[in-house]
């Protein structure tokens, strides 16, 4: 009986970890490039009582056996790294990404890390960073007497220079791909960060190789989609409620043994 009280436990935790996994979802609903999160779950080890094919006895053996589970827990979380909407922004410095592959940006530890957040800003020197001030790589700089910019879908920029200075290309936008996305590790600020399960990352040009292609005056939103995230709300609150109810029962049993017996 003490064991089923142990076996509620592991339920309502590995339900409160779901819950945090559909909060951190909805509370990311308006980032842009974000990728939501699913719980993976997993049943834990089983009581082998009565191992299954043993013998029952001199003729016969058992078809099933006797084991019982011992409760759950949530084995990993992971990215579902679907396509956002692309929202058009009519910013010259946006850029959605249409297909697999990440921007490069430099940290100032000197790595480089991965995010699919294309709002872009220009620097004090001209250089091109995100939002959070990060340079991509590798570094593009627009001259001062740029009038306009153009990004193409295969990732050439070129500044259009005042004064009738012409056009000029000033760098290539490449995009990096992964073998496993899912692998990769959110470090936060819209950024990723390669692992051994990722893979090392496969720099190439959008469009070329399986790599999307970039789409100026635009962004990806957020892939997660509130409707499915309440619904998984209410499944969690349910599962939550049902195991605390598995936990009042097996109490009232042995509460009912310690009274009569």
């Amino acid at each position: 009986m003490d064991a089923s009280l142990w076996i509620a436990k592991t339920g309502l935790t590995a339900q409160q970890t779901r819950m945090q996994v559909i909060s951190n979802n909805l509370a990311n609903v308006n980032t842009t490039g974000f990728k939501k999160d699913r719980a993976v779950f997993e049943d834990l080890l089983y009581q082998n009582i009565v191992p299954a094919g043993g013998q029952t006895d001199a003729q016969s053996q058992a078809p099933t056996g006797l084991m019982l589970g011992t409760g759950t827990r949530v084995l990993a979380t992971e990215k579902l790294h679907g396509q956002g909407n692309v929202i058009n922004t009519e910013n010259a410095l946006d850029l959605a990404i249409t297909g697999e592959g990440f921007l490069s940006v430099s940290q100032p530890d000197g790595t480089i890390a991965y995010t699919r957040d294309g709002s872009l800003k220009l620097s004090a020197t001209g250089q091109l960073v995100t939002s959070g001030g990060q340079a991509i790589q590798p570094a593009i700089t627009i001259p001062q007497n740029a009038e306009s910019i153009t990004i193409a879908r295969n990732g050439i920029v070129t500044a259009q220079l005042s004064s009738g200075g012409g056009s000029s290309q000033v760098g290539q936008i490449n995009l990096s791909l992964f073998v496993n996305n899912a692998g990769l590790k959110p470090i936060g600020r819209n950024l990723y960060s390669s692992t051994d399960a990722s893979g090392v990352a496969i720099d190439g040009l959008p469009g070329e190789n399986g790599a999307g292609i970039l789409m100026q005056g635009s962004l990806e939103a957020s892939n997660v989609n509130v409707v499915e995230e309440m619904v998984n709300m209410i499944e969690t609150q349910r599962a939550y409620e049902v195991n605390s109810k598995a936990i009042s029962a097996a109490d009232g049993m042995l509460r009912f043994l310690n009274n009569n017996l």
